[in-house]
């Protein structure tokens, strides 16, 4: 199996348009839905610009998404001009990847206050735009095991959040950002 990698669908294709279906009650704790997520992480790691995916941006029309935790943190500070380098003497380099796992995610609670935010989106290549996302959200989801817990976050996180719900509801970024702006890369040019 030489290119196994599953592809991030773009624009254009059915299941980024349609509602995902909740994952069935049956599918949790199974290599099925393991290897569902596995071609979800394998999807995103490539894409540095990416911290989080929907299944339905790899064709799997159901309510997945997953986040990259280390992508979301700040950057480690620069070292002072012949200063040894932040941690480099405990042997600690760049935050490994760590996923996060939200199965069945439902929006439980948002703050009053919105703030605007750039965003772009792996399935829209080179499209960025601003919306207006809630400051902080909280979801309910699942588990692989189908345990259930709750998280929230403000910033970047509740951004995330919205984002890749809108995702399992047939939305794209693009539908509501405004102030969009095409920028070709040189790799994709």
């Amino acid at each position: 199996m030489l290119n196994d990698m599953k592809e991030i669908v773009q624009d254009g294709a059915e299941v980024l348009r349609g509602t995902a279906e909740p994952v069935p009650e049956e599918f949790f704790d199974t290599p099925k839905l393991a290897k569902i997520i596995d071609d979800m992480t394998e999807a995103l790691d490539p894409e540095l610009e990416g911290v989080a995916l929907a299944a339905p941006q790899i064709g799997i029309p159901y309510r997945i998404f997953i986040v990259r935790k280390d992508r979301t943190l700040p950057p480690l500070p620069e070292a002072p001009l012949g200063g040894p380098t932040p941690k480099s003497d405990l042997g600690v380099g760049p935050p490994s990847a760590e996923v996060e796992v939200y199965i069945n995610p439902e929006i439980v609670k948002t703050s009053r206050k919105r703030a605007k935010a750039d965003e772009g989106c792996l399935s829209v290549r080179g499209v960025y735009g601003t919306t207006n996302r809630h400051e902080r959200v909280t979801v309910c989801a699942r588990r692989v095991d189908g345990t259930k817990f709750e998280r929230g976050g403000g910033g970047l996180i509740a951004q995330i959040f919205e984002h890749e719900i809108d995702h399992l509801n047939g939305v794209l970024f693009v539908d509501h950002a405004e102030n969009l702006i095409h920028i070709h890369h040189a790799a994709v040019a």
